[in-house]
C-alpha cells in the first residue's frame, strides 16, 4: 500500500529533503511503506545536478537550494503542488526510463481530468500545453507553455524528489531562472489556462489516476 501524505501550509525545502531521504531509507529497509507526499514550498529555486550558473538570472531574489535530483533550475512556491514520490522502483521492474514515463503519464492523465491536453516533447523535460492563442516563437515554432516539471533521484532503487504541477503560482517568479534550461517557451498554470481548479481538486485527480498509470509492484 502507498501512504498518501498532505502537508498543510508551506514546508521548508531542506526539511522536506531530510524527510524524503529518511523515508527512502526506511522503505528500502522494509520498515515503512511507499509514500506520496503532497506539499507546497515557500518561494525558492532549486538547482539540479545539470544546472548551469548562467540559467540563474536573479540569484538574490529567492533562496537557491542545490539539489541532488536530476535536471536543471526549477522554481517552487505557493500555488504549486509539489508531489514527492517515494516508491520502490526495484519492485516496479528496475526500469528507470519506464518509471519516468509512468510519472509523465500520471501527470497527463491527471490534467486530462480538467480537459487539459498535456504533452511531452523530445529534448524538453516536463509536461507542456499548446498555446495557439499566443504568437509563435521568432522561428515560427508554435508556442507551448510548461505546466509541470519532473526530476527524481534514486537511492538503492527507491525514488525521492518527484514532480510539480502549477495550480496558481505567481508565474512571474519563474522569470528569475531559465526553467529547466529551456528558453523561448513559457510557463503556465491551471488557473492561467482559465480553469478554476483548486489544490484540493488536483490532489483528488492525482489520487484517482495514480493506480491506473503507475506500474504496480511486482509480486
Amino acid at each position: 500500500m502507498v501512504e498518501w501524505i498532505i502537508s498543510k501550509g508551506l514546508t521548508p525545502y531542506d526539511a522536506a529533503v531530510a524527510e524524503m531521504e529518511a523515508r527512502a531509507e526506511a522503505i528500502r529497509a522494509g520498515t515503512a511503506s511507499e509514500a506520496i507526499w503532497l506539499v507546497e514550498h515557500p518561494p525558492l529555486y532549486t538547482a539540479g545536478t545539470s544546472a548551469k550558473p548562467a540559467d540563474l538570472i536573479t540569484p538574490d531574489r529567492f533562496p537557491v537550494h542545490p539539489s541532488k535530483r536530476g535536471g536543471q533550475y526549477t522554481y517552487h512556491g505557493p500555488g504549486q503542488r509539489v508531489v514527492y514520490v517515494m516508491l520502490d522502483v526495484a519492485a516496479r521492474g528496475r526500469d528507470v526510463r519506464c518509471f519516468v514515463r509512468d510519472l509523465e503519464a500520471w501527470i497527463i492523465v491527471a490534467l486530462a481530468e480538467f480537459n487539459v491536453a498535456g504533452e511531452i516533447r523530445d529534448g524538453r523535460v516536463g509536461v507542456w500545453v499548446a498555446r495557439p492563442e499566443k504568437a509563435p516563437l521568432p522561428d515560427g515554432t508554435p508556442r507551448e507553455d510548461k505546466i509541470a516539471a519532473l526530476g527524481i533521484r534514486l537511492r538503492k532503487w527507491v525514488s525521492f524528489h518527484g514532480l510539480s504541477i502549477n495550480v496558481e503560482p505567481d508565474l512571474e517568479h519563474f522569470g528569475g531562472i531559465v526553467p529547466c534550461g529551456i528558453s523561448g517557451h513559457g510557463v503556465t498554470s491551471l488557473v492561467d489556462l482559465g480553469l478554476p481548479v483548486t489544490m484540493d481538486d488536483l490532489d483528488d485527480a492525482l489520487r484517482r489516476t495514480f493506480a491506473d498509470t503507475m506500474t504496480r509492484p511486482q509480486s
